[in-house]
C-alpha cells in the first residue's frame, strides 16, 4: 500500500493517474529533483529498513531522502499502485571505477517497467548520475534525457549502462534476472553494514533538478549546470548545514554535526 497524495505532494505531482509513458516520465523527472539521495543514517548508525511502512515514513512523512533500495523500493510501489507491470532488477555499480577494478557486489537496485508491452529502465535511486527520463530497453542506441544522454549495452547476461559525459562512461552493469525482496536485503545489509561499503566511510548527498545536478561528497560541493562547466567549492562544517537544508531540502538535525565535522575532515 501506498499513500498516492503524500507521495504526489511530496514530489510536486498533480497530473493524471495512469500506467502511460507520459506519467512515467513525468515522474522520473520529479522523484529526484525532490528526494535527495542520500545516506547520513547509515553514517550515524541508524540502519535502513527496508519496510515500506519505515522507507514511506523517513522519505515522504520526515521529507529525508535515502540510497537505492529505499528510493526505488518506494518508486516501484508508487508505480504498482498506479497500474504499471514491473520488476525489480540488481546491479553492480561500476561508476568512476577504473577498469581493472575488482568485480563489485550487486549492491543497486533499479527498476525495470512495462508500458504497452515495451520494456523501461527506471531508476530514481543513482545520486549524481540519477536518470532524469526512463530509457527504453533497447541496446546500443544513445538516448538524450534532460540531462545526459544515456545507452545500454547488451553483455551476455548483464546489460551495461553508460552516461556520455566527455565520453561514454560505465554507470552499472544490470542483471537480467528478476530480483526478489530477500536480495534486496541482503544487498541492503551490505551497503548499510559492511566494513567495506563506500556508504560507511564518506558523506553523499546529491538531488537533480531542471537546471542542474548538485552532489555533496564529504565536504565538496559540485554543482554540474546543464550544458555548463561543473563548478567546485569545499565547504565548513556551517556551509554544509546550509547546504544541506537549501540546496538539498533536508531537515537538518542537531545530531548530525558530529557526523558532518567527521566529513569535513576527511573531505580536508
Amino acid at each position: 500500500m501506498i499513500d498516492l497524495d503524500a507521495y504526489f505532494d511530496r514530489i510536486g505531482y498533480a497530473g493524471p493517474r495512469e500506467p502511460t509513458l507520459e506519467v512515467l516520465r513525468a515522474l522520473q523527472a520529479l522523484h529526484p529533483a525532490a528526494i535527495p539521495f542520500e545516506n547520513l543514517d547509515v553514517l550515524l548508525g541508524r540502519g535502513i529498513d527496508l519496510a515500506p511502512a519505515e522507507i514511506d515514513a523517513k522519505l515522504i512523512g520526515a521529507r529525508r531522502g535515502g540510497y537505492c533500495f529505499e528510493q526505488n523500493s518506494l518508486f516501484s510501489r508508487v508505480l504498482s499502485a498506479l497500474g504499471f507491470e514491473l520488476e525489480g532488477l540488481l546491479g553492480r555499480v561500476v561508476w568512476m571505477a577504473p577498469p581493472d577494478a575488482p568485480t563489485p557486489p550487486r549492491t543497486h537496485m533499479a527498476l525495470k517497467v512495462m508500458v504497452e508491452g515495451e520494456a523501461w529502465l527506471a531508476d530514481v535511486g543513482f545520486g549524481g548520475a540519477v536518470l532524469t527520463a526512463p530509457l527504453r530497453w533497447m541496446m546500443d542506441e544513445a538516448q538524450p534525457t534532460p540531462h545526459e544522454d544515456y545507452r545500454l549495452r547488451d553483455l551476455g547476461h548483464e546489460v551495461l549502462l553508460e552516461t556520455r559525459l566527455d565520453d561514454w562512461t560505465p554507470v552499472y552493469r544490470l542483471g537480467r534476472d528478476p530480483a526478489f525482496p530477500v536480495d534486496y536485503e541482503l544487498a541492503n545489509w551490505f551497503t548499510s553494514a559492511h566494513k567495506d561499503s563506500k556508504f560507511r566511510k564518506l558523506l553523499t548527498v546529491a538531488v537533480t533538478r531542471p537546471e542542474a545536478r548538485y552532489a555533496l561528497l564529504n565536504n565538496r560541493l559540485t554543482v554540474r549546470p546543464v550544458g555548463g562547466p561543473a563548478e567546485r567549492r569545499v565547504l565548513s562544517v556551517d556551509e554544509m548545514e546550509d547546504a544541506l537544508g537549501g540546496i538539498f531540502g533536508l531537515p537538518v538535525e542537531r545530531d548530525w554535526r558530529e557526523t558532518l565535522e567527521w566529513a569535513a575532515e576527511l573531505g580536508a
